[in-house]
């Protein structure tokens, strides 16, 4: 029963849902970009490879041991030739373009995101917190008005902003500050021991 019932809290934590509905998401999403990938992209490319061969080579693929890659299955049929070795460098090409569009797809999804989670966090802190709330009030200022609240808001802040604190001095600063106060010290001192020796001189 204890086995039971903490596989069920853990199949029910928020995060596995989550998590469950994301790997959901992300496979149609993958076969969205493989179906644009096969369907759209990589005919596009093998149309290139045939202008730029002059129509010799489709196959984006590299032939290892001599082998043909396509044979007659004695139907009219052109297949694989299973004895080929070779490598397909369209497989290959076809990855990385999925990795790219879902990296790509991804980014501006998170970008906007992010933005609207950005204006969404502005809105809410230009809101009148409920002590600025009953400042406004007693100005009387039309609270159904989102446009003049916000205003008289920001105004509010600016009035009761308290000052920065002055920068503290530096090193250099405070030394030379010594320096003068000691200077202004020494002077007197300076003063009165020529007094004596003129006299002594007298």
């Amino acid at each position: 029963m204890k086995f039971f019932s903490e596989f069920k809290k853990f199949i029910t934590r928020g995060n596995i849902l989550d998590l469950a509905i994301g790997v959901i998401i992300g496979g149609a999403f993958s076969a969205i970009v493989t179906a644009l990938t096969n369907k759209i992209l990589m005919p596009i490319i093998n149309l290139i490879v045939y202008a730029c061969t002059g129509g010799q080579s489709v196959n984006l693929i590299t032939v290892l041991n001599g082998q043909d890659y396509l044979i007659d299955d004695g139907a009219g049929n052109m297949i694989v030739n299973s004895a080929c070795i070779y490598i397909d460098w369209g497989t290959f090409i076809m990855a990385i373009v999925d990795f790219l569009l879902i990296a790509l797809v991804l980014f501006l999804i998170i970008k906007l995101i992010m933005n609207a989670q950005g204006y969404v966090t502005k809105a809410q802190a230009a809101k009148p917190t409920k002590e600025e709330k009953k400042q406004l009030k007693e100005q009387g200022v039309n609270m159904k008005d989102h446009k003049e609240v916000l205003k008289a808001t920001q105004e509010l802040r600016e009035k009761n902003k308290t000052p920065e604190p002055a920068p503290k001095p530096t090193q250099e600063e405070l030394l030379s500050e010594i320096l003068v106060e000691l200077k202004k010290q020494n002077e007197p001192k300076k003063s009165a021991k020529v007094k004596e020796v003129k006299a002594e001189e007298k």
